[in-house]
């Protein structure tokens, strides 16, 4: 995972300064959806209408932002993920919680059956790495939604 790029509040620079691709400089705690939306339009590419990303935010227990990851990048109608990627970038991180996120370049305000799988599989995944998925969004131009999922800290 040498090519792995993970973005890091500036508190673990010094660790992971090999990996770093854009740097928070101050810590960022996480209170509810909303917050976690407003720095999550911050992190979004400027190609949210042209082409599907996924990306992850991570959290210590306090939900203070350890980072965040671009998973994929696809194509206008999809995007390929791969969980054992979304595990080893949290595990490596020492995450405590994920934000999963994605973008519909279609504006098409439902997810569909393979959002909805996909979000199972990896909440069943990071049950047994005892990481919480704290919530699952996904967007669309200038707007953001959440994939019901019971949430386990946030609020909204």
């Amino acid at each position: 995972m040498d090519d792995t790029k993970i973005n890091y509040p500036s508190s673990t620079l010094q660790k992971f300064s090999r990996h770093i691709l854009k740097v928070v400089v101050c810590i960022i705690k996480i209170t509810s959806s909303t917050c976690a939306a407003e720095l999550l339009r911050s992190i979004w590419s400027d190609d949210l209408e042209i082409r599907e990303e996924f990306n992850i935010l991570l959290f210590n227990r306090a939900n203070h932002v350890l980072g965040w990851f671009n998973v994929s990048v696809g194509g206008t109608s999809a995007t390929v993920i791969d969980p054992k990627l979304i595990f080893s970038v949290a595990l490596k991180c020492n995450a405590s919680g994920v934000i999963l996120a994605h973008n519909h370049p279609s504006g098409n305000l439902n997810p569909s059956d393979a959002d909805l799988n996909l979000t199972t599989k990896l909440k069943e995944g990071a049950k047994i790495l005892e990481i919480q998925i704290l919530d699952s969004v996904y967007s669309i131009k200038n707007f953001l939604f959440r994939i019901s999922l019971s949430v386990n800290k946030l609020t909204t």
